[in-house]
């Protein structure tokens, strides 16, 4: 979220000046003011950031206190402008802000798909803004709202207003939301953008239920069994040692490998973790996320359709610019880094961009060089280029992808749990088959045999 900071100076002939900025952080601020000084030839004294505090009074001879918040760049100016109001005995906290919890995806789609609509109904963005900020149960969207209608109030760009917004909107939303502001048609790329974003939590959703919702039942069915064949079952065995009899092949099996998991599972654990971390580690360097993603669209089954999905994403941000903006590299720039896939962001960039700046290649054959689009992309732009109806083909090209993949997701998602099923079956027939055979033994009685 954007921060507020006020900063003070002294110009060369010793004159006071102060002033604010907006910034992410403390150092985005000063990065900010230090241009500033150095535009000026001012000499910066003191910064400090916009806070909450929250003050409670004591009245004299009353029981129940006032209590209030109040923006304030510090504990003191708060201090004096109760002072000045004739109170005397109170109390003053910052308030930690920490803890507050972005907007998530849902809240953000709500605000484009109302915003939207009201646009639709001839609405001005200003009187939408003033509707929706009091409408926001999100703390940190409603006041990101509340700072946005100020700039924009005060003839700020925009675009430019947004872009400080990325971290609340997500990176292409707000870039849509703040080149809306500037066209035309600000209810259809608001539309758009909720598309997008909608799409974009259906992907992601369909993503978990096929990968991290299995792979959560597998883990919890192992850590069962694990739990079982280490503390349970040995317990219950235990007696076949102690009366010395004959244990059966399954329970021995068992017991063999209990005693060799209590040996060996802080090495297996090591075994585990070691690789998953230091992978995990690597993923998070551009390097190692541009090799993961190559990577995961040639995995068998489940890669094409991640592929075919960022293909989709990518062409339906691609019509979404393309329709509101002049600059097709920077339509291609956006569109690419909006594709989720750090792979085809890269060679995009690398590749086709190049070749269309420094090489004067048109669209088509730049973007079939980056050899990331499969031929039926390809056959499709070109036709398009030649009827001189790109963004119409980029919209086939997403609708069509988009039908592909949800199907075949669906599909995947289905036999995914077939087999998670399964082996979760297995497993409890296998604990079942041990637990039925101890129960099965007969210990001889004395004197008998």
């Amino acid at each position: 979220m954007i921060k507020e900071f006020r900063f003070k100076g002294l110009t060369p002939q010793g004159r006071l000046i102060q002033g604010t900025v907006l910034g992410q952080s403390k150092k985005d601020a000063k990065r900010q003011v230090d241009e500033v000084a150095k535009r000026n030839n001012v000499k910066i004294t003191d910064m400090n950031q916009k806070l909450k505090f929250r003050y409670t009074i004591k009245l004299p001879g009353k029981k129940k206190n006032i209590v209030g918040v109040q923006n304030a760049y510090s504990k003191m100016e708060v201090a004096e402008a109760l002072q000045k109001m004739g109170y005397r005995n109170f109390r003053i906290e910052p308030i930690m802000d920490f803890m507050r919890s972005k907007p998530s995806s849902q809240d953000v789609q709500m605000f484009i798909k109302l915003s939207a609509n009201m646009l639709r109904d001839k609405m001005s963005f200003g009187k939408v803004l003033g509707v929706l900020i009091e409408e926001q149960s999100n703390n940190v969207l409603k006041e990101s709202l509340q700072q946005i209608e100020q700039q924009l109030k005060k003839g700020q760009e925009g675009k430019e207003v947004f872009k400080r917004y990325t971290d609340v909107f997500g990176k292409f939303p707000a870039y849509m939301l703040g080149l809306a502001t500037k066209s035309g048609n600000m209810a259809d790329i608001f539309e758009a953008t909720n598309k997008f974003i909608e799409r974009d939590n259906e992907i992601q959703k369909n993503l978990k239920k096929a990968l991290v919702s299995p792979m959560f039942a597998v883990a919890a069915t192992l850590g069962a069994v694990g739990y079982y064949v280490l503390e349970i079952f040995p317990s219950t065995a235990s007696m076949f040692a102690k009366f010395d009899i004959e244990t059966p092949p399954l329970t021995k099996f068992t017991l063999e490998l209990s005693d060799w998991l209590g040996a060996t599972w802080w090495i297996l654990l090591l075994m585990i973790l070691i690789p998953v971390l230091a992978i995990w580690r690597w993923w998070s360097t551009p390097q190692g996320a541009i090799f993961r993603d190559k990577m995961i669209i040639k995995i068998p089954v489940l890669g094409p359709i991640i592929h075919k999905t960022s293909i989709e994403i990518y062409f339906r941000v691609f019509a979404t610019i393309y329709a509101g903006s002049a600059d097709n590299i920077e339509t291609i720039r956006t569109s690419s880094e909006a594709c989720r896939n750090k792979y085809m962001e890269r060679e995009i960039k690398e590749i086709t961009i190049p070749q269309m700046l420094k090489e004067g290649e048109g669209f088509v054959p730049a973007m079939e060089a980056a050899g990331i689009f499969p031929r039926t992309v390809i056959t499709r732009l070109r036709s398009g280029s030649e009827t001189g109806n790109i963004l119409q083909s980029a919209v086939q090209i997403a609708s069509f992808y988009e039908a592909e993949t949800t199907y075949k997701m669906d599909n995947i998602i289905e036999y995914t749990s077939t087999i998670i099923g399964l082996f979760i079956s297995l497993v409890i027939a296998f604990l079942t088959m041990v637990s039925a055979e101890i129960a099965t033994v007969s210990p001889s009685m004395p004197g008998v045999g």
